[in-house]
This record gives C-alpha cells, structure tokens and sequence, in this order.
C-alpha cells in the first residue's frame, strides 16, 4: 500500500510537533518521529482499524494521538487528520465531518 497525507494532517502534525518542542527541547521531533513511524505502519495494517465517523482510527503507541484515514482505490491509505485525543470531543468530530462535506487534494 501507498500513503497519502493530505494537508490537514500536515498542519495537525506541525502543531503538534510545536506544542511538544515548548513541553521540552527535542520532545517535538520525537513526536514528530513517533506519529510518523505510527503513519508508515499503515502500509502493512491499513484497514485494520475501527471506523469512526466514516474514518478508520488508529491511536498512536507513544502520544495521546489518533490518526484518522481512509482506504482508496488501487491500495492508496489517505491520512486525513491526526488529532489529540485530549480535545473536546464535539471539536474532534467536527474536524472529521468537516472532511466528509469537502474534497481534498
């Protein structure tokens, strides 16, 4: 299987990234390592996850995270966001239903 991360999930990354680096110099690209260490994993278990939201979720080993995607055609994991799992709720399923009304390139 091939990764896509798309935009969004881009951002999330980076914010997460400067959110840890001000916890503790060098804990944000440790961060950043672990989530994507977490999002290449999906070439082999894409698809094995649990769907919320019309999402397949996988929680980071490391960090209170979860990586939200989806399966396309011709074996192609689409990374749509990679959310922390501390926020309210109601704001992490606002994130993911955002996603369902727009297309993404």
């Amino acid at each position: 299987m091939r990764i896509k991360i798309l935009s969004t999930a881009l951002k999330d990354l980076s914010e997460g990234r400067l959110f840890y680096e001000k916890q503790g110099e060098g804990l944000g690209e440790y961060f950043f390592d672990s989530l994507f260490s977490d999002i290449d994993s999906l070439m082999l278990y894409g698809g094995i996850h649990p769907k919320f939201i019309g999402y397949h979720r996988m929680l980071s080993k490391r960090f209170p995270y979860a990586i939200y995607y989806r399966l396309e055609a011709k074996a192609v994991v689409v990374v749509y966001r990679v959310l922390d799992l501390r926020r309210d709720p109601k704001r992490i399923r606002q994130s993911l239903e955002s996603g369902r009304t727009r297309r993404h390139t």
